[in-house]
C-alpha cells in the first residue's frame, strides 16, 4: 500500500473522480475546502468557495469538463454552484430566491480558549457592522458529540432571529469532528467535561467581546446538546440569560436502562462501571442541581413518543430544578404530543416547535 495525497492535517471527507482528476472535499477548521489533484496525487489548485459553508453534495463524470456541487452556509439556502474546467470558473447555476437582504449579514469565524488553553473554533452570524457594546440577544447552539461535525448549514429561523437584531454562534466543541477522532475523544467518556468546559468558556468569549451580556445569552441543544445546555445551567446559572434543554440526555446514571440507551455507553460510559460512575455523577445534570439556586428561565422540550431519549429524562429534570429553584425565572416544560425525537415530524409540528422555542428566546433575551 501506497499513499497517494499525503496527510494535509485537514479531515478528507470526499473523494470524487471527474476530468480525470481526483477532487478531494476537506475540513479546515470546520468549513469545506475543494482541492484539485492529479491522479498520480500532485496538487493542482484550491478551488475558493463562495464562503465560509459546507458541501452537502458533489455530481461529477469521471471524463466530463464540469461538475456541479450543493453548497449551503448561515446565509445560503442550498444552492448548486457548477465548475467549469474550461475556464476555472465556479459560478451559481440555481439559487433559490428569498426575500431577505443576505448582503447586509456575514458570518466571522472566531478562535477562543478553553479552560485548557485549548482553541475552539467559533461561527458567528450577525449583521454586518454591529456594536461591540454587548447589547445584542445571541442565542450559543452546541452539540458535541457522537463524532458528529457542525459545519455551516442554512436555517430559515436563524434569519427570523438574525433579522430582529439577534446574533447566533455555534462554537465546534469537544467531542465533535472538526479535527478528527481525537478532537471526539477529547470530548467522550471521562473527558466530556471538555464539551461543556469549551461551551461555557464560548458564552465568556462573546460577552468578553461585547457581542452580547449575560442577561442577553441564550444557549439552545437537542439531544446530546440537550446534555449539554443541561449540564451548563447546573454548572453555571449566573452565565445565562435563557436556556433551551431539548429532548436532552439527563439522567446519566441510568439512561443506559431504558430504549436506546444502552448503545450510548459507548460514547458516555455506564454507572454499572464504579470507575465511570465517578465522572457521570460530577456532571450529571439531575444530580447536580442544587437547592436554592437561582436559574434563569429555562424551556426543557421532549416529545411523550420519544423512543431515542425517553421523555422520563425532561420530566425528572424539569420537576427537580422546579423543586430546587430559589428564584422567580420561568421554568417551563414542552411536552410535544404524538411526537418522537425529531426525525419525520410534519412540517406543522415544526413550524410549531420553532416558534415556541424563538418566542422563548424573545421573551427573556429582548427585555
Amino acid at each position: 500500500m501506497s499513499t497517494l495525497i499525503p496527510d494535509q492535517g485537514e479531515m478528507l471527507e470526499r473523494v470524487t473522480i471527474v476530468h480525470r482528476q481526483i477532487l478531494c472535499t476537506t475540513l479546515h477548521h470546520a468549513s469545506h475546502r475543494l482541492k484539485l489533484h492529479e491522479l498520480d496525487g500532485s496538487f493542482v489548485r484550491e478551488i475558493p468557495l463562495p464562503s465560509l459553508g459546507s458541501i452537502r453534495d458533489i455530481s461529477a463524470k469521471q471524463e466530463g469538463s464540469e461538475f456541479f456541487i450543493q453548497f449551503s452556509s448561515f446565509l445560503c439556502p442550498d444552492t448548486i454552484l457548477r465548475y467549469d474546467f474550461t475556464d476555472d470558473s465556479l459560478i451559481p447555476w440555481f439559487t433559490p430566491q428569498l426575500d431577505f437582504p443576505f448582503e447586509d449579514y456575514e458570518t466571522v469565524q472566531e478562535f477562543y480558549p478553553s479552560v485548557d488553553g485549548t482553541m475552539v473554533p467559533m461561527f458567528i452570524t450577525k449583521r454586518k457592522g454591529i456594536a461591540r457594546d454587548g447589547s445584542h440577544p445571541t442565542v450559543l447552539y452546541g452539540y458535541g458529540g457522537y463524532n458528529s461535525n457542525r459545519v455551516p448549514a442554512f436555517s430559515v429561523p436563524i434569519l427570523a432571529w438574525l433579522e430582529k437584531g439577534g446574533v447566533h454562534a455555534e462554537p465546534c466543541l469537544r467531542g465533535g469532528a472538526v479535527y478528527g477522532e481525537a478532537w471526539h475523544r477529547a470530548g467522550m467518556l471521562e473527558s466530556k467535561q471538555n464539551t461543556f468546559d469549551d461551551f461555557i468558556t464560548a458564552g465568556e468569549f462573546l460577552i468578553r467581546q461585547g457581542y452580547t451580556s449575560k442577561a442577553k445569552l441564550g444557549i439552545m441543544g437537542r439531544s446530546n446538546g440537550g446534555l449539554l445546555t443541561g449540564a451548563c445551567v447546573t454548572q453555571r446559572p449566573d452565565l445565562f440569560g435563557a436556556v433551551i434543554v431539548w429532548v436532552p440526555v439527563l439522567d446519566m446514571l441510568r439512561y443506559h436502562l431504558f430504549t436506546s440507551g444502552r448503545n450510548w455507553i459507548g460514547e458516555f460510559g455506564c454507572s454499572d462501571d464504579p470507575e465511570q460512575f465517578k465522572f457521570l455523577y460530577k456532571y450529571s445534570p439531575l444530580h447536580n442541581v442544587r437547592m436554592n439556586t437561582v436559574y434563569p428561565p429555562t424551556l426543557i422540550m421532549t416529545a411523550d413518543t420519544d423512543d431515542r431519549v425517553v421523555p422520563s429524562q425532561a420530566r425528572k429534570f424539569a420537576a427537580t430544578i422546579l423543586a430546587a429553584d430559589g428564584g422567580t425565572n420561568p421554568i417551563h416544560i414542552r411536552i410535544e404530543k404524538a411526537a418522537g425525537h425529531g426525525q419525520g415530524k410534519p412540517i406543522g409540528k415544526l413550524i410549531e416547535e420553532q416558534t415556541d422555542l424563538y418566542t422563548f428566546f424573545f421573551a427573556n433575551l429582548f427585555a
